[in-house]
Protein backbone atom coordinates (compact mmCIF):
# COMPACT_ATOMS: atom_id res chain seq x y z
CA UNK A 1 0.00 0.00 0.00
CA UNK A 2 1.13 3.29 -1.02
CA UNK A 3 2.29 5.47 2.42
CA UNK A 4 0.35 9.06 3.32
CA UNK A 5 3.08 11.08 2.14
CA UNK A 6 4.13 8.75 -1.20
CA UNK A 7 2.17 8.71 -3.85
CA UNK A 8 1.55 5.98 -6.46
CA UNK A 9 3.09 7.19 -10.14
CA UNK A 10 -0.23 6.49 -11.60
CA UNK A 11 -2.40 8.15 -8.76
CA UNK A 12 -2.46 11.30 -11.01
CA UNK A 13 -2.61 10.83 -14.91
CA UNK A 14 -0.93 12.90 -17.59
CA UNK A 15 -1.96 14.25 -20.66
CA UNK A 16 -1.80 13.12 -24.34
CA UNK A 17 -2.63 15.18 -26.96
CA UNK A 18 -3.42 14.23 -30.71
CA UNK A 19 -3.80 17.26 -32.83
CA UNK A 20 -5.20 16.52 -35.67
CA UNK A 21 -5.89 18.07 -39.59
CA UNK A 22 -10.07 18.97 -39.26
CA UNK A 23 -10.23 20.49 -42.46
CA UNK A 24 -9.88 17.00 -44.26
CA UNK A 25 -13.57 15.42 -45.73
CA UNK A 26 -12.84 12.20 -43.68
CA UNK A 27 -11.90 11.89 -39.65
CA UNK A 28 -8.98 9.38 -39.70
CA UNK A 29 -8.19 7.89 -36.14
CA UNK A 30 -5.33 6.35 -36.66
CA UNK A 31 -3.60 8.60 -34.67
CA UNK A 32 -5.41 8.34 -32.12
CA UNK A 33 -5.13 4.34 -32.07
CA UNK A 34 -1.91 4.21 -32.03
CA UNK A 35 -1.58 6.69 -29.00
CA UNK A 36 -3.66 4.33 -27.36
CA UNK A 37 -1.74 1.47 -27.81
CA UNK A 38 1.62 2.53 -27.61
CA UNK A 39 1.72 6.14 -25.07
CA UNK A 40 -1.18 6.35 -23.32
CA UNK A 41 -1.95 4.77 -19.02
CA UNK A 42 -4.16 3.87 -17.64
CA UNK A 43 -5.78 7.36 -15.92
CA UNK A 44 -4.49 9.55 -18.71
CA UNK A 45 -6.28 12.17 -20.54
CA UNK A 46 -6.24 11.99 -24.01
CA UNK A 47 -7.03 15.13 -25.87
CA UNK A 48 -7.77 15.05 -29.21
CA UNK A 49 -7.23 18.51 -30.79
CA UNK A 50 -9.01 18.71 -34.19
CA UNK A 51 -7.35 22.14 -36.05
CA UNK A 52 -9.95 23.82 -38.59
CA UNK A 53 -8.11 26.36 -40.47
CA UNK A 54 -11.08 27.20 -41.94
CA UNK A 55 -14.54 27.90 -40.83
CA UNK A 56 -17.36 29.97 -42.12
CA UNK A 57 -15.69 32.95 -44.17
CA UNK A 58 -11.64 32.60 -44.50
CA UNK A 59 -11.49 36.06 -42.66
CA UNK A 60 -13.02 34.42 -39.48
CA UNK A 61 -11.59 33.86 -36.39
CA UNK A 62 -14.22 32.09 -34.57
CA UNK A 63 -12.65 29.18 -31.81
CA UNK A 64 -14.82 26.58 -30.18
CA UNK A 65 -14.63 23.51 -28.46
CA UNK A 66 -16.81 19.98 -28.86
CA UNK A 67 -15.76 17.51 -26.00
CA UNK A 68 -16.43 14.54 -26.09
CA UNK A 69 -15.96 12.29 -22.96
CA UNK A 70 -16.60 8.80 -21.01
CA UNK A 71 -19.69 10.80 -19.45
CA UNK A 72 -21.43 12.59 -22.27
CA UNK A 73 -20.82 15.27 -24.74
CA UNK A 74 -20.47 18.93 -23.95
CA UNK A 75 -19.82 22.40 -26.50
CA UNK A 76 -18.86 25.64 -25.59
CA UNK A 77 -18.94 28.14 -28.83
CA UNK A 78 -16.55 31.46 -28.16
CA UNK A 79 -17.21 34.48 -30.66
CA UNK A 80 -13.65 36.48 -30.82
CA UNK A 81 -14.08 38.77 -33.36
CA UNK A 82 -14.46 38.64 -37.24
CA UNK A 83 -16.63 37.78 -39.71
CA UNK A 84 -18.77 34.55 -40.02
CA UNK A 85 -21.98 33.40 -41.73
CA UNK A 86 -23.95 32.02 -38.82
CA UNK A 87 -25.29 29.36 -41.10
CA UNK A 88 -22.21 27.90 -42.38
CA UNK A 89 -20.55 28.39 -39.14
CA UNK A 90 -23.32 26.37 -37.19
CA UNK A 91 -23.48 24.04 -40.26
CA UNK A 92 -19.87 23.04 -40.12
CA UNK A 93 -20.29 23.08 -36.31
CA UNK A 94 -22.71 20.45 -36.64
CA UNK A 95 -20.53 18.41 -39.51
CA UNK A 96 -17.37 18.32 -37.44
CA UNK A 97 -19.22 16.91 -34.31
CA UNK A 98 -20.79 14.58 -35.88
CA UNK A 99 -17.52 13.34 -37.67
CA UNK A 100 -15.62 13.20 -34.53
CA UNK A 101 -18.47 11.72 -32.37
CA UNK A 102 -19.38 8.67 -34.61
CA UNK A 103 -15.39 8.43 -35.51
CA UNK A 104 -14.31 8.22 -32.25
CA UNK A 105 -17.01 6.00 -30.38
CA UNK A 106 -15.32 2.74 -31.13
CA UNK A 107 -12.70 4.03 -28.73
CA UNK A 108 -14.94 4.91 -25.89
CA UNK A 109 -15.65 1.41 -24.33
CA UNK A 110 -11.65 0.58 -24.89
CA UNK A 111 -11.03 3.98 -22.97
CA UNK A 112 -13.13 3.33 -19.88
CA UNK A 113 -11.98 -0.26 -19.68
CA UNK A 114 -8.37 1.32 -19.47
CA UNK A 115 -9.87 4.21 -17.13
CA UNK A 116 -8.34 7.27 -19.76
CA UNK A 117 -10.54 10.17 -20.30
CA UNK A 118 -11.42 10.78 -23.53
CA UNK A 119 -11.69 14.10 -24.83
CA UNK A 120 -12.16 16.48 -28.39
CA UNK A 121 -11.81 19.64 -28.61
CA UNK A 122 -12.03 21.31 -32.24
CA UNK A 123 -10.25 24.68 -32.79
CA UNK A 124 -10.81 26.96 -35.75
CA UNK A 125 -9.17 30.29 -36.91
CA UNK A 126 -6.32 29.66 -34.66
CA UNK A 127 -3.02 28.82 -35.29
CA UNK A 128 -2.06 25.49 -35.52
CA UNK A 129 0.98 25.76 -33.46
CA UNK A 130 -0.42 28.01 -31.04
CA UNK A 131 -2.99 26.67 -29.99
CA UNK A 132 -1.22 23.23 -29.52
CA UNK A 133 1.35 25.03 -26.78
CA UNK A 134 -1.08 26.51 -25.18
CA UNK A 135 -2.80 23.40 -24.48
CA UNK A 136 0.09 21.48 -23.69
CA UNK A 137 1.51 24.37 -21.78
CA UNK A 138 -2.04 24.61 -19.31
CA UNK A 139 -1.60 20.97 -18.24
CA UNK A 140 0.91 18.14 -17.27
CA UNK A 141 1.43 16.91 -20.70
CA UNK A 142 3.36 14.16 -21.55
CA UNK A 143 2.96 13.46 -24.99
CA UNK A 144 2.00 15.53 -28.57
CA UNK A 145 1.03 13.25 -31.31
CA UNK A 146 0.73 14.94 -34.53
CA UNK A 147 -0.95 13.40 -37.66
CA UNK A 148 1.06 13.00 -40.92
CA UNK A 149 -1.08 16.24 -42.63
CA UNK A 150 0.51 18.30 -39.44
CA UNK A 151 4.42 17.08 -39.26
CA UNK A 152 5.14 20.81 -40.19
CA UNK A 153 4.52 22.03 -36.99
CA UNK A 154 7.51 20.21 -35.44
CA UNK A 155 8.80 23.72 -34.86
CA UNK A 156 6.43 23.40 -31.64
CA UNK A 157 9.49 21.55 -30.19
CA UNK A 158 11.19 24.89 -29.57
CA UNK A 159 8.58 25.88 -26.87
CA UNK A 160 7.08 22.76 -25.44
CA UNK A 161 9.05 19.95 -23.00
CA UNK A 162 7.12 16.87 -23.80
CA UNK A 163 7.92 14.24 -25.96
CA UNK A 164 6.30 14.71 -29.82
CA UNK A 165 5.61 12.24 -31.95
CA UNK A 166 4.77 12.60 -35.56
CA UNK A 167 2.58 9.72 -36.84
CA UNK A 168 3.47 8.85 -40.40
CA UNK A 169 1.09 6.00 -41.08
CA UNK A 170 0.93 2.32 -40.97
CA UNK A 171 2.06 1.80 -37.36
CA UNK A 172 5.02 4.25 -38.04
CA UNK A 173 5.69 6.77 -36.03
CA UNK A 174 9.08 9.62 -35.72
CA UNK A 175 10.10 11.25 -32.13
CA UNK A 176 11.09 14.67 -32.41
CA UNK A 177 13.50 15.58 -29.63
CA UNK A 178 12.42 18.49 -26.97
CA UNK A 179 14.83 21.39 -27.16
CA UNK A 180 14.47 22.38 -23.37
CA UNK A 181 18.08 22.43 -21.99
CA UNK A 182 16.78 22.43 -17.85
CA UNK A 183 15.67 19.06 -17.10
CA UNK A 184 13.97 20.85 -14.50
CA UNK A 185 11.65 22.28 -17.10
CA UNK A 186 10.33 18.69 -18.19
CA UNK A 187 6.92 17.47 -16.44
CA UNK A 188 8.01 14.56 -14.09
CA UNK A 189 4.94 14.88 -12.02
CA UNK A 190 3.61 11.60 -11.45
CA UNK A 191 6.31 9.20 -12.53
CA UNK A 192 8.73 7.55 -10.74
CA UNK A 193 11.65 10.18 -11.03
CA UNK A 194 9.64 11.88 -8.63
CA UNK A 195 11.24 10.19 -6.31
CA UNK A 196 13.33 11.69 -3.07
CA UNK A 197 17.06 10.53 -2.75
CA UNK A 198 17.54 7.51 -2.44
CA UNK A 199 19.75 6.04 0.32
CA UNK A 200 23.15 5.26 -0.80
CA UNK A 201 23.12 1.63 0.07
CA UNK A 202 20.75 0.95 -2.68
CA UNK A 203 23.56 0.84 -4.86
CA UNK A 204 25.34 -2.43 -3.52
CA UNK A 205 27.03 -4.53 -5.80
CA UNK A 206 24.60 -6.80 -8.07
CA UNK A 207 25.26 -10.36 -8.17
CA UNK A 208 23.01 -11.86 -11.05
CA UNK A 209 22.15 -10.71 -14.46
CA UNK A 210 18.71 -9.23 -13.55
CA UNK A 211 20.08 -7.17 -10.64
CA UNK A 212 22.82 -6.12 -12.59
CA UNK A 213 20.62 -4.76 -15.60
CA UNK A 214 18.27 -3.35 -13.14
CA UNK A 215 20.92 -1.43 -10.01
CA UNK A 216 18.47 0.82 -8.76
CA UNK A 217 19.83 4.23 -8.92
CA UNK A 218 18.36 7.78 -9.41
CA UNK A 219 18.65 9.38 -13.06
CA UNK A 220 20.99 12.34 -13.28
CA UNK A 221 19.57 15.58 -12.57
CA UNK A 222 20.50 17.48 -15.36
CA UNK A 223 19.79 15.31 -18.73
CA UNK A 224 16.85 14.65 -20.54
CA UNK A 225 15.27 11.84 -19.41
CA UNK A 226 12.85 10.52 -22.26
CA UNK A 227 14.15 7.13 -23.98
CA UNK A 228 16.86 7.43 -26.41
CA UNK A 229 15.32 4.60 -28.62
CA UNK A 230 11.96 6.45 -29.56
CA UNK A 231 14.30 9.40 -30.74
CA UNK A 232 14.75 10.57 -34.26
CA UNK A 233 17.58 8.95 -35.65
CA UNK A 234 17.83 5.94 -33.39
CA UNK A 235 18.59 2.50 -32.83
CA UNK A 236 21.77 3.17 -35.50
CA UNK A 237 25.56 2.03 -35.40
CA UNK A 238 27.63 2.56 -33.51
CA UNK A 239 31.79 3.20 -33.75
CA UNK A 240 34.04 1.54 -31.22
CA UNK A 241 35.44 4.46 -30.07
CA UNK A 242 31.74 6.06 -29.34
CA UNK A 243 30.89 3.21 -26.74
CA UNK A 244 34.75 3.71 -25.42
CA UNK A 245 33.59 7.60 -24.68
CA UNK A 246 30.16 6.56 -23.64
CA UNK A 247 31.51 3.98 -20.45
CA UNK A 248 34.58 5.92 -19.87
CA UNK A 249 36.95 3.18 -22.09
CA UNK A 250 34.89 0.30 -20.35
CA UNK A 251 36.31 1.30 -16.72
CA UNK A 252 35.84 -0.65 -13.89
CA UNK A 253 33.63 1.94 -12.58
CA UNK A 254 30.68 1.57 -15.28
CA UNK A 255 30.68 -2.43 -15.21
CA UNK A 256 27.27 -3.41 -13.84
CA UNK A 257 28.02 -6.83 -14.40
CA UNK A 258 30.40 -9.65 -15.02
CA UNK A 259 29.50 -13.15 -15.48
CA UNK A 260 30.24 -15.89 -17.49
CA UNK A 261 30.51 -14.05 -21.07
CA UNK A 262 28.16 -11.78 -19.87
CA UNK A 263 29.70 -8.06 -19.68
CA UNK A 264 27.33 -5.18 -18.61
CA UNK A 265 28.43 -1.58 -19.10
CA UNK A 266 26.68 1.82 -17.47
CA UNK A 267 27.36 4.80 -19.89
CA UNK A 268 25.73 8.17 -20.20
CA UNK A 269 25.27 8.87 -24.44
CA UNK A 270 23.78 12.44 -24.97
CA UNK A 271 23.45 13.01 -21.27
CA UNK A 272 20.90 10.12 -20.95
CA UNK A 273 22.16 6.96 -19.00
CA UNK A 274 22.26 3.80 -21.29
CA UNK A 275 23.33 0.17 -20.86
CA UNK A 276 25.64 -1.47 -22.76
CA UNK A 277 26.06 -5.13 -23.19
CA UNK A 278 29.23 -6.86 -24.38
CA UNK A 279 29.24 -10.26 -26.01
CA UNK A 280 32.02 -12.48 -25.96
CA UNK A 281 33.42 -14.29 -29.29
CA UNK A 282 31.62 -16.79 -28.36
CA UNK A 283 28.49 -15.39 -28.72
CA UNK A 284 28.56 -14.36 -32.23
CA UNK A 285 25.45 -16.04 -33.06
CA UNK A 286 23.62 -15.18 -29.99
CA UNK A 287 24.07 -11.50 -30.91
CA UNK A 288 22.77 -11.89 -34.25
CA UNK A 289 19.81 -13.34 -33.53
CA UNK A 290 19.18 -10.74 -30.77
CA UNK A 291 19.73 -7.84 -32.78
CA UNK A 292 17.32 -9.04 -35.54
CA UNK A 293 14.88 -9.73 -33.59
CA UNK A 294 15.11 -6.51 -31.33
CA UNK A 295 14.86 -4.86 -35.01
CA UNK A 296 12.05 -5.94 -35.84
CA UNK A 297 9.74 -4.90 -32.66
CA UNK A 298 9.26 -1.00 -31.25
CA UNK A 299 6.79 -0.98 -28.15
CA UNK A 300 6.91 1.17 -25.13
CA UNK A 301 6.79 -1.65 -23.24
CA UNK A 302 9.80 -3.05 -24.73
CA UNK A 303 12.92 -2.19 -23.62
CA UNK A 304 13.62 -1.04 -27.48
CA UNK A 305 17.00 -1.20 -29.05
CA UNK A 306 18.88 2.26 -28.80
CA UNK A 307 22.12 0.76 -31.35
CA UNK A 308 24.68 -2.00 -31.85
CA UNK A 309 28.41 -1.96 -32.53
CA UNK A 310 30.32 -4.96 -34.74
CA UNK A 311 33.64 -4.91 -35.40
CA UNK A 312 35.76 -7.54 -35.46
CA UNK A 313 35.19 -9.81 -32.81
CA UNK A 314 33.58 -6.89 -30.91
CA UNK A 315 29.85 -6.87 -30.66
CA UNK A 316 27.35 -4.73 -28.25
CA UNK A 317 24.00 -3.72 -28.06
CA UNK A 318 22.42 -0.58 -26.40
CA UNK A 319 19.56 0.11 -24.32
CA UNK A 320 18.09 2.74 -22.62
CA UNK A 321 19.25 2.32 -19.04
CA UNK A 322 16.07 0.92 -16.87
CA UNK A 323 17.04 3.33 -13.51
CA UNK A 324 14.18 2.48 -11.30
CA UNK A 325 14.72 -1.64 -11.70
CA UNK A 326 12.96 -4.93 -12.47
CA UNK A 327 10.27 -6.04 -11.02
CA UNK A 328 11.80 -9.13 -9.08
CA UNK A 329 14.24 -6.21 -6.82
CA UNK A 330 11.27 -3.93 -6.38
CA UNK A 331 9.52 -6.91 -4.75
CA UNK A 332 12.25 -8.13 -2.46
CA UNK A 333 12.80 -4.40 -1.02
CA UNK A 334 9.89 -4.19 1.86
CA UNK A 335 9.44 -0.23 0.81
CA UNK A 336 9.05 -0.70 -3.16
CA UNK A 337 6.95 -3.91 -2.85
CA UNK A 338 4.58 -1.94 -0.34
CA UNK A 339 4.29 1.17 -3.15
CA UNK A 340 3.22 -1.34 -5.55
CA UNK A 341 -0.44 -1.68 -4.65
CA UNK A 342 -2.92 -4.04 -6.23
CA UNK A 343 -3.98 -1.75 -8.77
CA UNK A 344 -0.53 -0.93 -9.71
CA UNK A 345 0.02 -4.86 -10.17
CA UNK A 346 -3.21 -4.99 -12.26
CA UNK A 347 -1.34 -2.11 -14.79
CA UNK A 348 1.92 -3.93 -15.02
CA UNK A 349 0.14 -7.16 -15.81
CA UNK A 350 -1.97 -5.30 -18.56
CA UNK A 351 1.25 -3.90 -20.20
CA UNK A 352 2.76 -7.12 -20.29
CA UNK A 353 -0.09 -9.03 -22.03
CA UNK A 354 -0.33 -6.12 -24.73
CA UNK A 355 3.52 -6.73 -24.50
CA UNK A 356 2.92 -10.30 -25.51
CA UNK A 357 0.17 -9.46 -27.67
CA UNK A 358 2.26 -7.38 -30.14
CA UNK A 359 5.02 -10.00 -30.37
CA UNK A 360 2.78 -12.96 -31.21
CA UNK A 361 0.15 -11.37 -32.83
CA UNK A 362 0.89 -7.69 -34.63
CA UNK A 363 5.18 -8.33 -35.71
CA UNK A 364 4.94 -7.29 -39.21
CA UNK A 365 7.24 -10.35 -39.81
CA UNK A 366 5.30 -12.71 -37.81
CA UNK A 367 5.30 -14.02 -34.40
CA UNK A 368 7.83 -13.76 -31.93
CA UNK A 369 8.14 -15.72 -28.83
CA UNK A 370 9.92 -14.39 -26.19
CA UNK A 371 10.30 -17.64 -23.67
CA UNK A 372 11.55 -16.15 -20.43
CA UNK A 373 8.80 -13.95 -19.28
CA UNK A 374 9.39 -13.46 -15.26
CA UNK A 375 9.83 -10.85 -12.67
CA UNK A 376 13.17 -10.49 -13.29
CA UNK A 377 12.71 -9.58 -17.17
CA UNK A 378 10.27 -6.76 -16.52
CA UNK A 379 12.02 -3.35 -15.40
CA UNK A 380 10.84 -0.21 -15.20
CA UNK A 381 12.07 2.70 -16.60
CA UNK A 382 11.96 6.74 -15.59
CA UNK A 383 8.34 7.10 -16.66
CA UNK A 384 7.12 3.99 -14.63
CA UNK A 385 6.33 1.70 -17.59
CA UNK A 386 7.04 -1.41 -17.53
CA UNK A 387 9.29 -2.78 -20.03
CA UNK A 388 9.95 -6.57 -21.42
CA UNK A 389 13.63 -7.39 -21.46
CA UNK A 390 16.57 -10.00 -22.08
CA UNK A 391 15.35 -11.04 -25.24
CA UNK A 392 17.93 -13.89 -25.03
CA UNK A 393 15.81 -16.57 -25.36
CA UNK A 394 13.08 -14.69 -27.63
CA UNK A 395 12.95 -16.30 -31.85
CA UNK A 396 11.24 -15.50 -34.63
CA UNK A 397 9.07 -18.37 -35.10
CA UNK A 398 9.06 -17.57 -38.91
CA UNK A 399 12.74 -18.32 -38.89
CA UNK A 400 13.17 -20.98 -36.03
CA UNK A 401 10.36 -23.03 -36.10
CA UNK A 402 11.75 -26.41 -37.56
CA UNK A 403 9.63 -28.57 -40.11
CA UNK A 404 10.19 -32.10 -40.88
CA UNK A 405 9.36 -34.21 -44.05
CA UNK A 406 6.82 -36.59 -42.81
CA UNK A 407 4.52 -33.60 -42.46
CA UNK A 408 5.97 -30.25 -44.03
CA UNK A 409 3.02 -28.21 -42.85
CA UNK A 410 1.64 -29.67 -40.18
CA UNK A 411 5.02 -30.04 -37.60
CA UNK A 412 5.67 -26.66 -37.96
CA UNK A 413 2.60 -25.62 -36.96
CA UNK A 414 2.45 -27.40 -33.73
CA UNK A 415 5.70 -26.35 -33.21
CA UNK A 416 4.90 -22.89 -33.26
CA UNK A 417 1.70 -23.36 -30.98
CA UNK A 418 4.08 -25.01 -28.51
CA UNK A 419 6.40 -22.15 -28.40
CA UNK A 420 3.22 -19.46 -28.36
CA UNK A 421 1.86 -22.02 -25.64
CA UNK A 422 5.04 -21.61 -23.78
CA UNK A 423 4.86 -17.74 -23.62
CA UNK A 424 1.15 -18.09 -22.29
CA UNK A 425 2.22 -20.05 -19.45
CA UNK A 426 5.11 -18.09 -18.00
CA UNK A 427 2.57 -15.27 -18.17
CA UNK A 428 0.30 -16.71 -15.69
CA UNK A 429 3.63 -17.54 -13.43
CA UNK A 430 4.44 -13.82 -14.03
CA UNK A 431 0.71 -13.17 -12.80
CA UNK A 432 1.35 -15.63 -9.60
CA UNK A 433 4.46 -13.46 -8.71
CA UNK A 434 2.76 -10.72 -9.16
CA UNK A 435 -0.18 -11.91 -6.43
CA UNK A 436 1.97 -13.59 -4.29
CA UNK A 437 4.82 -11.04 -4.27
CA UNK A 438 7.61 -13.26 -4.54
CA UNK A 439 9.51 -14.16 -8.18
CA UNK A 440 9.29 -17.93 -8.72
CA UNK A 441 13.00 -17.91 -8.47
CA UNK A 442 13.25 -16.67 -5.20
CA UNK A 443 10.42 -19.08 -3.84
CA UNK A 444 12.23 -21.92 -5.74
CA UNK A 445 15.83 -20.66 -3.79
CA UNK A 446 14.10 -21.00 -0.53
CA UNK A 447 14.26 -24.77 -0.05
CA UNK A 448 10.38 -25.81 1.19
CA UNK A 449 10.77 -28.27 -1.99
CA UNK A 450 7.56 -26.82 -4.20
CA UNK A 451 7.86 -24.31 -6.56
CA UNK A 452 5.53 -20.95 -6.67
CA UNK A 453 2.94 -22.82 -9.04
CA UNK A 454 3.09 -26.22 -6.82
CA UNK A 455 2.14 -23.70 -3.80
CA UNK A 456 -0.22 -20.91 -5.45
CA UNK A 457 -2.36 -22.90 -7.71
CA UNK A 458 -4.13 -25.56 -5.08
CA UNK A 459 -4.72 -22.66 -2.70
CA UNK A 460 -6.76 -21.15 -5.86
CA UNK A 461 -8.71 -23.51 -6.60
CA UNK A 462 -9.77 -24.10 -3.28
CA UNK A 463 -10.66 -20.72 -2.71
CA UNK A 464 -7.74 -19.70 -0.61
CA UNK A 465 -6.69 -16.60 -2.50
CA UNK A 466 -6.06 -14.37 0.57
CA UNK A 467 -3.65 -17.43 1.56
CA UNK A 468 -1.81 -16.56 -1.46
CA UNK A 469 -2.09 -12.63 -1.62
CA UNK A 470 1.58 -10.59 -0.87
CA UNK A 471 0.39 -9.47 2.88
CA UNK A 472 2.53 -6.40 2.52
CA UNK A 473 0.03 -4.80 0.50
CA UNK A 474 -3.36 -3.64 3.51
CA UNK A 475 -5.27 -2.12 1.25
CA UNK A 476 -8.91 -4.32 0.69
CA UNK A 477 -10.49 -1.91 -1.88
CA UNK A 478 -9.16 -3.50 -4.92
CA UNK A 479 -9.41 -6.70 -4.38
CA UNK A 480 -11.09 -7.49 -7.36
CA UNK A 481 -8.44 -7.05 -9.60
CA UNK A 482 -6.66 -9.55 -7.53
CA UNK A 483 -9.12 -11.96 -8.42
CA UNK A 484 -9.43 -10.83 -12.28
CA UNK A 485 -5.42 -11.61 -12.37
CA UNK A 486 -5.78 -15.07 -10.16
CA UNK A 487 -8.29 -16.00 -13.14
CA UNK A 488 -6.05 -15.43 -15.43
CA UNK A 489 -3.26 -17.18 -14.15
CA UNK A 490 -5.22 -20.20 -13.71
CA UNK A 491 -6.75 -20.00 -17.48
CA UNK A 492 -3.24 -19.83 -18.17
CA UNK A 493 -1.80 -22.70 -16.10
CA UNK A 494 -4.56 -24.89 -16.50
CA UNK A 495 -4.96 -26.25 -20.03
CA UNK A 496 -5.87 -29.18 -20.07
CA UNK A 497 -7.88 -29.07 -23.63
CA UNK A 498 -5.06 -29.36 -25.65
CA UNK A 499 -5.73 -26.71 -27.60
CA UNK A 500 -3.94 -23.61 -28.58
CA UNK A 501 -3.63 -21.06 -26.02
CA UNK A 502 -4.15 -17.44 -26.65
CA UNK A 503 -2.37 -14.46 -25.16
CA UNK A 504 -5.16 -12.21 -26.08
CA UNK A 505 -8.14 -14.77 -24.65
CA UNK A 506 -6.01 -14.84 -21.45
CA UNK A 507 -4.52 -11.72 -20.83
CA UNK A 508 -5.42 -8.68 -18.40
CA UNK A 509 -7.49 -6.02 -20.62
Amino acid sequence: MVSGTTSSPRDEGEKVIVVMDANRSKVSVDAVCWALKYVVRPKDTVVVLGILCELGRKTSCFPFHVGIGNTGIWERLELSGGEVNPKEVEEEIEKKREQYQSSLQPLYRQCRKNEVKLEVKLAAGIDAKEITIEEAQNSNTRWIVLDSHLKKEVFISGHVDCHIIVYKGKDVATLIAPKASDSSQIPRKGTRADKSQRDPDNDEDLNDLQEGLCRLELAPQSPCWYPLAWRTGFPRSFALTELQDITNRFGEENLVLDQDDIKLYKGILQETPVLVRRFSGNDNGQFWSELKILSHVRHRNIMNLVGYCCTGSSMFLLFDYPCMGSLEVNLRREDKAENLSWRLRWYIGQEIGATLRYLHEECADGPIVHLSVCSSNIVFSHAASAMLCNFTTAKMLKDDTPSTEASPQESPKKDQDQYLSADVHDYGVFLLELIAGKSAGDFQAQGIGKSLIDWALPLMENGLLGEVMDPRIKDADDGMVVHHMARAALFCLKNNSGLRLSITEFSLR
